[in-house]
């Protein structure tokens, strides 16, 4: 069953231990997928939280990974080229995979400079590709990392937005009224299929939010939610000024 999984806390001290801990499961998952399958699939999430994780990794983990066997994706894009300053590829890119000696053909980036739906199916397809789906499948992820934004909405699934319907379609063009733009995300469906959700949530300014979500009190439902793998880890790494509320 869905809430048959609860998720797991693990409260850290301050962001730089948040950046450390997100990049040691970062290793885990790895050197654990690898020994498993021979290889480790992972989607990357954009904002500042993951940019830490990824320095530290990079800084860390260059010369102990296998990188030849580590595959990289993205859990969500905002619509925009991959050389704009708000391209979650980029950041990923500056951050982390510029630095480790990943092979290009590993790094399956949103093709975002396109039409938002082109841009969706073309993802799509690739993950059918790569994951070899037969019709009906659905890609299993060794971790998704994902992020907490003031509103309760992760990935690009915004609150009130058409992707939160979604069940079919494993990367949806999200409309996002408050943004005024589209953005490219996964689906429901792929988030909770994966081995492994990591939530990286760090700051003061995310502990109300994240009191909300993880113990709610209403009838309040955010989209961060409805992330509930049926089979796998949910964790949530969280700094002390996040957790303050708990």
């Amino acid at each position: 069953m869905a809430n048959a999984i609860k998720p797991e806390l693990k409260i850290v001290p301050d962001s730089d231990a948040l950046y450390h801990a997100g990049a040691d499961e970062f290793v885990q998952c790895a050197q654990d997928a690898i020994k498993r399958s021979r290889r480790f699939c992972v989607a990357l999430s954009g904002g500042n939280t993951p940019r830490g994780v990824h320095l530290v990794l990079a800084a860390n983990a260059k010369a102990s990974l296998p990188w030849n066997q580590i595959y990289i994706f993205f859990g969500d894009e905002r619509h925009v080229p991959p050389g704009d300053p708000e391209s979650n590829y980029r950041m990923a890119n500056e951050t982390l995979l510029s630095r480790v000696p990943i092979p290009d053909e590993n790094v399956f980036r949103v093709p975002a400079e396109l039409d938002a739906e082109v841009a969706a199916r073309q993802y799509e397809d690739q993950l059918r590709t790569f994951f070899r789906l037969s019709p009906g499948a659905w890609p299993r992820f060794d971790l998704i990392f994902l992020g907490l934004g003031d509103d309760g909405h992760t990935a690009s699934l915004f609150p009130h937005s058409a992707a939160l319907n979604e069940t079919t379609r494993l990367v949806v063009a999200n409309w996002v009224d408050k943004l005024h733009s589209y953005r490219v995300t996964f689906t429901y469906p792929v988030l909770n299929r994966a081995a492994e959700i990591a939530f990286l949530v760090s700051g003061a300014s995310k502990s109300q939010i994240l009191r909300d979500v993880l113990k709610p009190t209403g009838d309040a439902s955010y989209p961060a939610q409805r992330v509930r793998p049926l089979d796998g880890r949910l964790l949530w790494i969280l700094d002390r000024p996040a957790a303050k509320l708990l």
